[in-house]
């Protein structure tokens, strides 16, 4: 006989944006998410990236204008932003890899990886933009 007495688990169906609300996503999953906007970020950042590396090496009056550009708050964010995306991008894709080459699929491995890459990211985007904003 079946325990009545036990409360319902909510089944989604057809989830729609108003629904996400009240989904819980486990951390591997919003890794996953994170994977996907960092490297969309990356993508939509790219002419960006192009100017920086073409005003770098195009002549020293080039440089120069880049050097004072990149004085700017502004400027300085979007590298900030940039070094985020790409290192989280680059230690999720490992964390992918890893999973891969030894057949990590259990809940408890998701979410230790999770953890790590998250920490991982976050611990050297904050070291490398307090360099960036001359902290260190």
């Amino acid at each position: 006989m079946a325990d009545t007495s036990k409360r319902q688990r909510p089944v989604f169906r057809n989830i729609n944006i108003f629904d996400l609300r009240h989904y819980r996503l486990p951390l591997a999953g919003i890794v996953s998410i994170l994977h996907r906007v960092s490297g969309a970020m990356m993508f939509l950042l790219m002419p960006f990236i192009v100017w920086m590396f073409d005003t770098t090496l195009t002549s020293e009056v080039s440089f120069a204008q880049f050097s004072h550009a990149f004085e700017g708050f502004f400027v300085k964010l979007i590298c900030f932003a940039l070094t985020w995306a790409y290192l989280l991008h680059f230690i999720a894709g490992v964390r992918h890899l890893w999973m891969d080459l030894t057949h990590s699929v259990s809940k408890e491995q998701g979410q230790s990886s999770a953890i790590v890459t998250l920490a991982l990211s976050l611990g050297l985007t904050v070291v490398l933009g307090a360099k960036l904003f001359g902290l260190i």
